[in-house]
């Protein structure tokens, strides 16, 4: 069992920044997916950016270049610094794990982003 908190989330000006963190605690493994992913109201979720010590970093076309993910397997850690924002970044932003050994999928709370135009 995983479990996943995330934090950072506010309101902010477009152009401004965010840092969303999230930490991880329970049983997990370096070779696992770890991402973000957000929903707008009356939107499906979709995914924003996923890392791992496989396949290294991978982010939707809508965040290319403005967004960074980054992992500290050691602290159980996975932060997304979000630059450039804009109005429709706006969204509840959630971490997820999904397990390479095994079929454990795990997601966070969730943390609310709001950019002003």
């Amino acid at each position: 069992q995983v479990q996943l908190v995330e934090s950072g989330g506010g309101l902010v000006r477009a152009g401004g920044s965010l840092r969303l963190s999230c930490s991880a605690s329970g049983r997990m493994s370096s070779v696992d997916i770890m991402g973000w992913f957000r929903q707008a109201p009356g939107r499906q979720r979709e995914l924003v950016a996923t890392i791992s010590d496989m396949r290294g970093a991978s982010y939707a076309d809508s965040v290319k270049g403005r967004f960074t993910i980054s992992r500290d397997n050691g602290k159980k850690t996975v932060i997304l610094l979000m630059n450039s924002l804009k109005p429709d970044d706006t969204g509840v932003y959630y971490c997820n794990l999904r397990q390479v050994v095994g079929t454990g999928v795990y997601w966070g709370q969730g943390t609310q982003v709001t950019v002003s135009s």
